[in-house]
Parts: C-alpha cells; structure tokens; sequence
C-alpha cells in the first residue's frame, strides 16, 4: 500500500482524513456535493498510516447518514477491474467496514453491496466478516455455494479452504454452513474444519526455536541466525537467556554485550536491562558509541523498558544527546520522571516537533509525559499536533495532555472531539466538553442512544446527562 497523501489541516478534505470531529462539522455546513465528494474521496483511498490502531469507518458512515450519501462511487471502487489484480486488502477494507456500519443503521443498498462483493470480490472474506455480524441466517446461507465455488475440489483448494475456516476471523458463516442441508455444502464445510483442526494440532507438536537445555551460547548463535535472515529475534531471544542463564554465565554475557556479534550484543544487552543489571547503563552507552545500527537501536530501546531510579537518573544526562539515546532519554523521563523534569520533557517534545513533525513515532509517549507531569507550557505544542497529526491516534493522546494542562479543553478541542473518529477521544470529550454549549448537550442525547456507540462512551455520556436520553 502506497503512503496515503493527507490534505492540509484547514480544509475539509484534510479534516477528514485526519478524523477530527470538526471535519464533521464543516461537512454538514458545506455545499452536500463537497461533502460528499471529500468523503467518499476518503472512504475509497483510505487515510491511515496504520489500520490496526486508528479508527475511521463509524465515523465515515455516520457522515453518510448524516448527508444520505448514496453509495454509486463505493460500488464502483469496490467492482473496478483493479480488484482482480489489486488484492491487497487495505484497497477494500476500509470501505466494507463503512459498509458493515451502514447495513447496522439499516441502509439496505449497503447490506446487498456487501452480499454482492462477498460473492465476487477478492477481499471477500472481510465482507463476509462484515456479513456474519449483521446479515441474517437466510442471507448467509445464500453465500455458501459462492464462497465454495472459489475452491477447487481437489488437494490443493481442500487445503485452501482448510486455512481459510481455520483463520476465520467470524466463524458464524462456517458455522452455519456446516449444517446446511445441502449436503455437498456441509460435507465440504465440515471436512474444511477437521483438517483445520489437525492442522493447528500438528503445528503445535512441532514447534521451532529453542528447547530446554540449550546453552548462552545457543541462544546467542539463534538470535544471530535470525538477524542474518532478516528477522530481529533478540527479544525473544532475552527472554530464552532468562531462562537457561546462571549466575556462572554472567561473564560471558557482559562480554557478548561489550563485542559480541550483533545479534549476542542485541540479546545480551536486553537481557541485562530486564534484569536491572548495575553494569547495563554503561554497557548501553557503550553501544550506542560504538555499535552498529542494528545494536544501537536495540541499546536504546533496552535502556527505555528500564524502571530503576539509576536509569531516571541516567536519562537526565542523556536527554541532551542528539541521538537515539537522547530521545529514549527523553521519553524515560516523560513516563517515570518527576516535576523536575518538566523541562526536558517540554524540550524533548519542542525538538521532535521541530526535527520531525506532527507525525513522530517518539511523540505518543512524550505528549502522554505532557499530561501526566503538567507542564502547563506544553498547550502550544500539544494543540499544535492536535491539528497537525495525520493520526487520530496520537490526536487522541494529544486532547488527553490537554484536558491536563489547557485550561480553555472543555470549551474548545473538547467540544469537536465530540464527533471524534476514535472512541476514547469521544469518551474523553464526553466528560470534559462544557454543556453551556448547545450543540454539546445535542451531541452527547445522540451518542447516548446510538446502538453503534461503545459501552465506555455512552457511560461517560449517561455520567452527564443522566439515564433518559432523548430519540436520536
């Protein structure tokens, strides 16, 4: 999947891609077309830079009702051509999950796209996930012969359909199929479930890695087996060392943490760092001195899993540094530092805004360190990257610093966070928004009734308004 290409801030297409609830807003106030076109721009060329932790498809199709969107361009993007050659599910999932939202509110033209697709699709099996949640038995049962005929009857489909029933993420479908009446659709069905069965049996009683017994030295040479294959497995690595390890090993494994190969060093050096060994500070400074990328970013990353108060007092020295270290540093700081560290939290926030903008992975901890120290100061910085972010995500984070250092939160970001793409920034704004706002109380009535809303939303909303709220 291509980089998604964000919008600015200020324009509509930019607000909805970034999930704020003010994009919601100003398409309600927009020319419908404008609306429209922006986001259905949005739901067929999805946004995110990472599906797995950001939120878009209520908020999409809550837009669509709102503006009773028709869904002609979904439908085209779904059944273009490029679908038999693109089959990468991030082309497709974002609209059927849109989908899945507007079959629960009773769209009727989103239910049958999603049947149709289920049946013809390459991403099918999303849809039919999207399917096993909303669709009826009878409208399920349909779908058997379909989705089977993509199977061949031979060795090679009955092992597809095997890892298929096996991985399904929603079984009722399968379920259902298993005792169809139709015998050729249950036998295979069933037959697909027992070699499944026997599959994750047969995995299970050959497992790979190490085994007891094995020697530092086995794990060292495994971990550097993974890393010349391209697979980083020191960390699982550490958690062998812990177990086969004795105090009469410990000299041989300050030694691979001072020169050995790259994947001893990286092994050894998270090893001593979980168990809080007096010599690692300086073994980790050493390394990020002196080692390779590789070892460096393992060094850095082993000092910030580090809780003891000489790894806080460590990371004051080293919040200066312009380095990997200095920014583990700086984030060790912003989860166990105390208010005296406030400003090189601020500092190593200003910076990495500065270095690398509104989307820095290093900002989701410092912005939570924002919050949880109060550094009053930050607000700039913090409703700066509010705006700015491209992830909902850390834009969520972002309204959470807020409400701890912003005194102007609940009359402000609170309120459009309200109509916020993710569920924990609704339910934070649920509970800060100031109700003198009209539109606030409106808002919290609908969310209260919305069957598609999260329990955790709804609680904080009914904390509010009380236990009867009005019809949407």
């Amino acid at each position: 999947m291509f980089e998604p290409v964000i919008a600015p801030s200020g324009t509509l297409l930019g607000l909805l891609q970034r999930g704020r609830g003010d994009g919601t807003l100003h398409a309600l106030t927009a020319p419908r077309s404008e609306a429209l076109a922006a986001l259905t721009h949005c739901v067929t060329r999805d946004p995110r830079h990472d599906w797995q932790v950001e939120n878009r498809s209520l908020y999409y199709a809550r837009l669509f009702l709102d503006l009773n969107g028709e869904l002609d361009e979904i439908e085209a993007h779904l059944f273009d051509a490029e679908d038999a050659f693109d089959t990468d599910e991030s082309r497709t999932g974002l609209a059927l999950a849109v989908l899945g939202h507007l079959a629960s509110y009773g769209r009727r033209d989103a239910l049958e796209l999603l049947r149709r697709y289920a049946a013809t699709g390459s991403n099918w099996t999303w849809a039919l996930d999207e399917l096993a949640l909303r669709d009826d038995d009878a409208g399920l049962r349909a779908l058997a012969a379909p989705v089977l005929a993509r199977f061949a009857d031979d060795a090679e489909g009955r092992a597809e359909l095997a890892a298929v029933v096996r991985d399904a993420f929603e079984p009722r479908p399968w379920r259902l199929w298993a005792e169809d009446p139709r015998d050729y659709i249950s036998a295979r069905v069933r037959a697909a479930h027992e070699t499944g069965c026997f599959d994750r049996w047969q995995r299970q009683m050959r497992p790979s890695g190490p085994r007891p017994g094995w020697s530092v030295r086995a794990v060292f040479d495994w971990a550097q087996q993974g890393l010349d294959r391209g697979a980083a497995l020191h960390v699982p690595a550490a958690r062998c060392l812990a177990a086969v390890a004795g105090p009469e090993d410990r000299p041989e494994i300050l030694r691979a943490a001072r020169q050995g190969g790259d994947g001893a060093r990286c092994t050894a050096l998270r090893y001593l760092a979980d168990g809080d060994d007096p010599d690692t500070l300086d073994l980790i400074e050493g390394a990020v001195d002196d080692g390779t990328a590789v070892v460096v970013e393992a060094a850095a990353d082993a000092f910030e899993r580090m809780r003891s108060d000489a790894a806080v007092e460590r990371a004051r020295r080293w919040a200066g540094r312009p380095d990997l270290l200095g920014a583990a540093a700086g984030r060790v700081l912003a989860c166990r530092g105390g208010t005296q560290d406030k400003d090189l939290v601020l500092g190593a926030l200003r910076e990495a805004v500065r270095g690398d903008g509104c989307d820095a992975p290093t900002l989701a901890t410092l912005v939570d360190g924002a919050g949880r120290l109060g550094i009053a100061c930050a607000a700039p910085v913090l409703r700066h990257v509010y705006r700015e972010t491209a992830s909902s995500h850390l834009r969520g984070r972002c309204a959470s610093a807020l409400a701890a250092t912003d005194t102007s939160f609940a009359t402000g970001f609170a309120v459009e966070c309200l109509w916020d793409c993710e569920e924990t920034t609704r339910e934070l704004a649920a509970r800060h928004a100031e109700t003198g706002d009209a539109r606030v109380v409106e808002r919290l009535r609908r969310l209260a009734a919305d069957p598609a809303e999260e329990a955790e939303v709804q609680t904080a909303v009914r904390s509010r308004i009380g236990t009867d709220p009005a019809p949407m």
